[in-house]
This record gives C-alpha cells, sequence and structure tokens, in this order.
C-alpha cells in the first residue's frame, strides 16, 4: 500500500487470497527479458467501472473467488522469487498467495477520474505495492489488487511484478480474471509456462546487497495527460506520413471494413487491418524505397510515435546537435525462430532505441522520422534479437529507465493490447488508467482507445515546462480529440 493514503481514501479489508488448487507448476527461471527488470517498479494498470447493481459486499466476494480460480491458471502470479546458490533467479509457485485490498474513496466520482485533460493524482492511490522494486517480490507477493469503490463506480487495480510478466501476459491474466468473474467457460487464452527457448540463459546478473533500485528520480517533478486519438485523425496521419491524399471515401470505406469486421467477428486488430490494406492498396502515390526496391508503408503508430517525437523535441528547445533517443519496446514473441507461443508468460520484450539529432527531428519532416523509426522495427527480426540476448550475455545488467540526457523518450503498452476486454459481470470499463510506476520524463504509454477501431489514448509523462509547450504545439494538437 502507499506509504500515506490520502483523506478521501480509506482501508475496509485487506487479506490474502490463494489458488483454489495446489501447484504443480515446477520453479520458472527469470530469462534475460525478465531479469532486467528487477530494477523497475511493479505494473500498475487498473480499469474504471460504472457502480453494478449489486451489493459491494457481493462484489468483493466475486472477486475473490474469481481471483481464487484464476491463479490456479496462473501459478506464478501467487509465488515468490527465490535466488539459488549459483545466483540464478527463479519464480517458485509455492500457493504463497496474493494480496486484495477493498479500499472506498466516495469523495471521487466517475467524472472525476475521467478528466479530459490532467491525470488526478487521487488515480495513483488506486493501487497497491506502489514505487515497490520488483526485486523485492522474494518477500512481497507477486500480485496485488485492490478494488477501490468510489461515489458512483468502483475501480479495480492491479500491481504485478515487472521481472515476472510483460504487458502481453499481464493483460492476458486481467482478462481472464474478468471472464471467471463473469462465468466464462471456455479459456483460449491459456498461459505458456515453458522455459525453453534462447532467453533462459547460463549467465548470472550480478546484484547490489539488498538487491537493484530504480535508475531513475521517483521525485522529480512531472506533468501527466493522457492525449485521446480517434481513427479519422490516425489514419490522416498515417496519409500524411505516407504522402497520400486523404479523402471522405477513405472514411467511408474504413467505416465499412469496421462493420465487416464486426459482423464476421474479427478482432479489433483485424479490423484496423482491414482499414488499413484497403487505404495502403488505393490511395496513390505510392513511396517506393529504391534501395530495397519496395514500398515502404508507414504504419499508424509510427506515424503517431513520429509526431509525438517532433512535437517534443521541439518543446523541450534542444540545442540541433543534441543527439535524441525515442526507445520502443517490440514483442520478441513472433520475432523469435521458433516462435514462442502467443500467450507464454513472462517477459518476452526488447527496447529499440532510434537515434537522430535535434536539428533533424525538428526540421525534417513528419516521414523522415517515421522512416527512422519504421527502419529499426522493421530490421528486429530473429537474428536481433539473438543478437541482444548474446550482448546482454556479455555484460548481464538491468534496465536503465529514465530519461538521463534530457532528450530521451521511452514508449510502452501498446494499442494492440485488449485493455477493454475485461467484463468482469456488469460492463466493459468505462476507462484504463496506471499508477505511479516507472513514471518519468518523456515516458509514454499507448493505450487502445475505448471505442476500439484504432484508436489510441497516449498517456504521456513529462517536465511540467515541456507538457505545456507539448499543449500549444499546433502540429501536435490539431490530431488530438480531447
Amino acid at each position: 500500500m502507499p506509504s500515506s493514503l490520502p483523506i478521501s481514501l480509506s482501508v475496509v479489508s485487506e487479506s490474502m487470497v490463494f489458488p483454489d488448487q495446489t501447484s504443480s507448476l515446477a520453479d520458472l527461471k527469470l530469462s534475460v527479458s525478465d531479469l532486467p527488470m528487477l530494477s523497475c517498479h511493479y505494473i500498475q494498470k487498473g480499469g474504471l467501472f460504472t457502480k453494478p447493481s449489486f451489493p459491494i459486499e457481493s462484489l468483493i466476494s466475486l472477486l475473490k473467488i474469481g481471483l481464487s480460480q484464476t491463479l490456479s491458471r496462473f501459478p506464478p502470479l501467487a509465488g515468490r522469487l527465490i535466488t539459488d546458490k549459483d545466483g540464478y533467479i527463479y519464480i517458485t509457485c509455492n500457493d504463497a498467495g496474493v494480496d486484495f485490498i477493498h479500499a472506498t474513496a466516495t469523495a471521487f466520482s466517475v467524472c472525476d477520474i475521467l478528466s479530459p485533460n490532467h491525470v488526478p493524482e487521487s488515480v495513483k492511490d488506486f493501487f497497491a505495492l506502489d514505487r515497490t522494486v520488483s526485486y523485492t517480490g522474494h518477500h512481497n507477493p507477486i500480485l496485488a489488487v485492490q478494488v477501490t469503490e468510489l461515489k458512483d463506480g468502483v475501480f479495480i487495480g492491479c500491481a504485478v511484478n515487472h521481472a515476472v510478466t510483460d504487458g502481453t501476459s499481464f493483460w492476458n491474466f486481467f482478462n481472464t480474471f474478468a471472464e471467471v468473474c463473469r462465468g466464462g467457460k471456455s479459456f483460449s487464452r491459456k498461459p505458456d509456462f515453458t522455459r525453453e527457448s534462447i532467453l533462459i540463459s547460463k549467465a548470472v546478473l550480478q546484484l547490489p546487497e539488498g538487491g537493484p533500485k530504480v535508475t531513475f528520480n521517483v521525485n522529480e517533478p512531472l506533468a501527466e495527460r493522457i492525449f485521446s486519438f480517434s481513427r479519422e485523425a490516425i489514419l490522416k496521419l498515417k496519409a500524411r506520413t505516407n504522402n497520400k491524399k486523404w479523402t471522405t471515401q477513405n472514411d467511408e470505406i474504413a467505416t465499412a471494413a469496421e462493420i465487416l469486421g464486426k459482423q464476421s467477428n474479427d478482432t479489433g486488430a483485424r479490423v484496423t487491418a482491414i482499414i488499413e490494406n484497403w487505404l495502403i492498396k488505393n490511395s496513390k502515390p505510392q513511396i517506393t524505397d529504391h534501395v530495397n526496391n519496395r514500398t515502404a508503408e508507414i504504419s499508424s503508430f509510427q506515424s503517431l510515435c513520429a509526431l509525438l517525437w517532433k512535437a517534443v523535441t521541439r518543446a523541450r528547445n534542444l540545442p540541433e546537435s543534441k543527439t535524441t533517443t525515442f526507445r520502443m519496446a517490440v514483442n520478441c514473441r513472433h520475432r523469435l525462430e521458433p516462435k514462442l507461443e502467443a500467450y507464454y508468460f513472462g517477459n518476452a520484450i526488447q527496447s529499440i532505441p532510434t537515434y537522430a539529432s535535434a536539428g533533424d527531428v525538428a526540421a525534417r519532416d513528419l516521414r523522415w522520422c517515421a522512416e527512422q523509426l519504421n527502419e529499426n522495427v522493421t530490421a528486429h527480426g530473429n537474428d536481433r534479437v539473438r543478437e541482444c540476448v548474446e550482448d546482454w550475455e556479455k555484460n548481464p545488467r538491468v534496465f536503465p529507465l529514465g530519461n538521463f540526457d534530457g532528450a530521451s523518450m521511452t514508449m510502452g503498452s501498446s494499442p494492440r493490447f485488449p485493455m477493454y476486454d475485461n467484463d468482469f459481470g456488469w460492463g466493459r470499463p468505462l476507462a484504463v488508467r496506471s499508477g505511479r510506476a516507472n513514471k518519468f520524463d518523456g515516458k509514454i504509454s499507448a493505450f487502445p482507445g475505448r471505442d476500439g477501431a484504432g484508436t489510441v489514448d497516449l498517456e504521456v509523462v513529462l517536465a511540467p515546462g515541456t507538457m505545456s509547450l507539448l499543449e500549444s504545439d499546433l502540429e501536435f494538437m490539431q490530431y488530438v480529440s480531447n
């Protein structure tokens, strides 16, 4: 729990929840993607919901029972970290249990949390294990669930050890938790706990006595805001990046593709693919990469990242010669050969940095900035993933999270994560929010918009002065819908 709770938030009860079945899963060795996260805070993500029609006591009981059943499908979350005599760190699936907190903050209403601009600081107190470093999973629970009762709603917040899960694994757990609570019987997203890939290494990570600390200043003043982008705005931005003309016909075809996707029970990602593929094929002119003799297509998300990179670089007023960094986390599950299972449990991510001078980022066009990102992401295939593993094995180290030179940005999370596919029995979330964890000047998190179909929310954390200038940047704000 936070060391000092606001007067308006009080804890009603705190208990341990255990799996409803005894685990038989063997200890899981932390991988080369897990170990660097030992210095990071626990992931803190959660959903804002309307208040159900049944009593809060029934809600708490429902969630506890559902959580107990879900933990039996995810035994590592109910375990602890252990270090053996050789320095290897494992998750022991010992059914030690997870924290469950019931709190009240009835001074807050749903509309307070749905602030269209800056995220209320009160939201940060809706999460347990605040600013807890993942290494402490040796004695702290790997997972904590806090249910906060609001005046007219409920917030379900989860804090989970970042050395145990990445975003893919976290949202698979959260989706399953919701499905169990609403009485689901068929689970197609069964987590894969195998530890047989190149990510499992013989290298030992040497850590200081007492464990690592976070690598950034947790006390620096920060401003935070969620910027929302409609589907139309993003498609217009993508068309601009790819030097294509946007017309109302594009929007009509995109709408038809969305309807078609829903009728055929396609996922949101599939609907987006239908829309974008049509636009790629039917928009002129095509942009040719003469070096590789192929058409270089910049994605919607890369276009959005490039727009933000340019705007934040302008707002920071950096010297033209200053090297800026835009860092993106990529999922390696499908990049490795042989591929990992889609629901491989653990971290399977690597960080891709793209470098460019502040002068180039600010002065060159959007297409150029997006191409730098596109080239790095496209090149990050099986060979590059393996090179990164080998590089880490030569020098095992924790992940240096932060903005050390004042010119860096780090994009995390993903608009493809199924954050709104969470109905616990009385409706989907109204919004997704995060806690204080792992936030510093330049930390960006990408969420899908609640409406789906290609909408995106960017949770942007910046120095207050930089945020103020970003909010007055006309090129950036013309695409923002809130």
